[in-house]
């Protein structure tokens, strides 16, 4: 009995360091990326699963149970160990992950990384344990030679979205929390999530949209998200009446404009008298913003109109409204 009482100390212990350890990942956000303490906490779950195997061994041998061979409580063992470190080693690359997001880092760069270190982890641990297991390197292999080519005809279009979501990856037409469009098709909105299928866009309506990643292989995608610049095009028109004040208008509009530290010189700008309407003398104003933001946009760009309105009739002049002259000849 006394080997029982000797078991028990040491995982009432293991299960206190476990505990501690949990407990400083969780209260202190600088441990919780610590790699020491997962592996510590690793160590000690694996000392405690370690221990209750040899214990369940001293117990079917120490009572004589022949139902359960210790074989199944290796294999029990086996698969516990695996799922913790599994577990264990998701939460750090997770914690790591949103720590370089916070620091600055691509959202979509780290996510996929983040994915893909998942998945190498999971690889390692089915070959790993998989021997242990009666699960041979050959036999795996064989099986995804064979059976890889009963999936890939099963799952084309799953693996084709794979594919898809991979080189979306690469060739980075989008990135994560971008506003896309397609003129080919009806999407448009927010990219929320990359996933290995499909992506998830929330539209401006503020409901998911789930786009399998094989779709923007064979449309074109606008990406407002990535402009450098927003661009201010008007046409504003003056009363014929006001013909001889047209060129003093469109030179201090063009003043204006190149005085304004929100409006981006390096661009094309153009401001010219273009047209002779039906009703109106048109002039064109055509240049673009610094900023990219929506909200930015609109407030620079009532500026603009707003000064605009006060040019034109500081000069005496006046927008011109859509008129018909009738002549009415007498008897």
């Amino acid at each position: 009995m006394s080997v029982y009482w000797i078991n028990a100390g040491i995982a009432v212990a293991l299960v206190a360091v476990m505990l501690l350890s949990s407990l400083a990942m969780r209260r202190h956000e600088a441990l919780s990326h610590s790699i020491t303490l997962h592996a510590i906490f690793l160590g000690a779950t694996a000392g405690l699963l370690l221990t209750l195997n040899k214990t369940a061994d001293q117990l079917l041998a120490h009572f004589r149970i022949k139902a359960v061979k210790p074989e199944m409580i290796d294999d029990i063992t086996l698969v516990a160990l695996g799922l913790v470190l599994m577990q264990q080693g998701f939460h750090l690359i997770n914690r790591l992950t949103a720590d370089q997001v916070r620091k600055g880092s691509d959202r979509t760069s780290a996510t996929s990384i983040a994915r893909i270190l998942k998945l190498m982890i999971f690889l390692l641990l089915l070959l790993l344990f998989g021997e242990h297991m009666g699960l041979s390197l050959s036999g795996l292999m064989a099986f995804g030679g064979f059976g890889g080519i009963a999936i890939g005809i099963a799952g084309r279009d799953v693996l084709s979205n794979m594919f898809s979501g991979v080189m979306l990856y690469f060739d980075r037409p989008f990135r994560l929390g971008d506003w896309i469009r397609s003129p080919d098709r009806n999407i448009e909105g927010t990219v929320e999530e990359i996933g290995w299928r499909m992506t998830r866009i929330m539209t401006f309506d503020k409901r998911p949209l789930y786009v399998p990643n094989s779709v923007f292989s064979s449309i074109s995608v606008e990406n407002p998200g990535q402009m450098r610049n927003r661009r201010i095009e008007a046409t504003i028109g003056l009363r014929y009446e006001d013909a001889d004040k047209v060129a003093a208008v469109v030179s201090d509009i063009r003043g204006m404009l190149h005085q304004s530290e929100h409006i981006d010189l390096q661009q094309t700008l153009l401001v010219y008298f273009d047209a002779f309407a039906d009703s109106s003398l048109n002039i064109m104003i055509y240049c673009f913003t610094k900023t990219t933001r929506w909200a930015e946009w609109l407030a620079i760009q009532q500026e603009v109109f707003l000064k605009i309105v006060e040019i034109v009739h500081s000069h005496g002049a006046d927008f011109a409204f859509p008129t018909q002259t009738v002549y009415l000849e007498k008897d």
